[in-house]
C-alpha cells in the first residue's frame, strides 16, 4: 500500500479548498486539503484516511475508492491507477459509471447561481450544489435506494413537486425508458438488475410500464416546486447527458424577468442562509 498512500497524499495536497467548495483564507501549514476536510467531501473518518496516508489500512472497498476519487476529482485515469495500487480492479465499462470527472465538477462550480445537481445514468443523485438543496431539500441524508431517483418516484411519488398532466406522464414514462437503456448499456451491473427487480416488485405502476420495452432518452419538462422557503417556484428541467460516461446534469432556470426568476433570487439568499444554520445547528 506504499504507493497508494503515496499519491494519496499528492493528489489530497494539489486540490485547491475553494475549488471544492471550502472557503478562501485561513492559515494552511500545507497546500491542498486538509485530511479532516478530505474526510468529510468522501464521507469517512479522518482517522481512516489517517490510517490509508501511512498505509496501515489495507483492502479499501471499491466505493471508498470511488469517494475519494470524487473528492480529489481525479481524472479516469488517475482513478484506476487509485484503484490498482490499493488491489482492487477498476470499475469496468459494463458497469454503471459514478465518477464524476474534473471537467463535469468545474461546470458546477461555475453554475452556482442555478439548482444543478450529477446523477448516474440509473438516476443515482451523486453531487449537488447549494441551491438545489434549499430548493429540493438536502439529498446529503439519503443513502441506498433512497438516493435513486426512480425509486423515489415510483414508491414514494413526488411530494413537493408537482407537473402538469402532460410532463408528470412523460416523467415517468423517461425515467422507466432510461432504466431499461441502461441496462442494454451496463449488462454486468448487479446494483441495476437489483434496482430494476425491487421496482418491479414494489410498484406495479413501473411494472406495467416496463413491460412496455419502451427505450428512450429523459426529455426537458416543466415543475413547480411547492415547498420551498419563498413559496412555489415553477422552472425548466432541462437534462444534459456526459458523453462516455453518461453521466446526467440536471438543471433548473426560471424565466428570464419572470416572478418565478425573482423568487429564485431570493432563495439564493434566504434558501443557502437556512442550510447553512442546519449544518451550523447539527455540527453542535
Amino acid at each position: 500500500m506504499e504507493e497508494f498512500a503515496s499519491v494519496l497524499r499528492a493528489w489530497r495536497d494539489r486540490v485547491d479548498p475553494v475549488e471544492v467548495g471550502l472557503p478562501a483564507g485561513g492559515v494552511r501549514r500545507a497546500p491542498g486539503l486538509r485530511r479532516e476536510e478530505l474526510a468529510a467531501l468522501a464521507g469517512v473518518s479522518v482517522d481512516y484516511v489517517v490510517r490509508l496516508e501511512q498505509g496501515r489500512s489495507t483492502h479499501p472497498s471499491p466505493q471508498l475508492l470511488g469517494a475519494l476519487a470524487n473528492a480529489l476529482r481525479l481524472s479516469d485515469e488517475e482513478r484506476d491507477h487509485l484503484h490498482r495500487v490499493a488491489g482492487v480492479a477498476p470499475p469496468p465499462a459494463t458497469v454503471v459509471p459514478r465518477h464524476v470527472a474534473p471537467g463535469v465538477q468545474r461546470l458546477i462550480d461555475r453554475l452556482g447561481d442555478v439548482p444543478l445537481a450529477v446523477f448516474t445514468a440509473t438516476w443515482d443523485i451523486l453531487l449537488w450544489n447549494g441551491l438545489w438543496a434549499a430548493l429540493t431539500g438536502d439529498p446529503s441524508g439519503r443513502h441506498g435506494l433512497d438516493a435513486n431517483l426512480v425509486w423515489r418516484h415510483f414508491t414514494a411519488g413526488h411530494p413537493g413537486t408537482e407537473f402538469d398532466d402532460r410532463h408528470e406522464e412523460e416523467f415517468s414514462a423517461d425515467l422507466v425508458a432510461d432504466l431499461r437503456a441502461a441496462l442494454g448499456r451496463y449488462p454486468a451491473d448487479a446494483a441495476l438488475a437489483d434496482l430494476v427487480a425491487r421496482l418491479r416488485a414494489a410498484s406495479p405502476d413501473f411494472a406495467e410500464r416496463w413491460s412496455t420495452a419502451r427505450i428512450a432518452e429523459h426529455r426537458s419538462s416543466r415543475k413547480t416546486m411547492t415547498d420551498t422557503p419563498v413559496g412555489r417556484i415553477t422552472l425548466d428541467c432541462d437534462v444534459l447527458t456526459v458523453p462516455g460516461s453518461n453521466l446526467r446534469i440536471v438543471v433548473y432556470t426560471a424565466v428570464p424577468g419572470s416572478e418565478d426568476a425573482s423568487r429564485l433570487d431570493l432563495l439564493r439568499v434566504t434558501g443557502l442562509q437556512r442550510l447553512h444554520a442546519t449544518a451550523v445547528e447539527q455540527a453542535g
